[in-house]
């Protein structure tokens, strides 16, 4: 969660996906977003949403990532 809101300020209109590690505009994000606990995470593709929305605590906790 501190990753996601220190994105949120260092990148302006940018959120780094949690599954993959990729900037994603706000504006546009071409994987569309996914609301979990009450926050909004932001992906590159529909992949990584699927991905996330199945089993987000470990790309929250950095313990699972997917490499592009």
């Amino acid at each position: 969660m501190l990753r996601k809101i220190l994105d949120l300020f260092d990148s302006g209109d940018s959120f780094t996906d949690p599954v993959c590690g990729m900037t994603v505009s706000l504006a546009k994000p071409h994987g569309g977003s996914h609301e979990y606990k009450g926050e909004t995470y932001y992906f590159c593709g529909p992949g990584c949403r699927v991905a996330f929305s199945k089993d987000p605590d470990p790309y929250l906790s950095g313990e699972k990532k997917i490499e592009m």
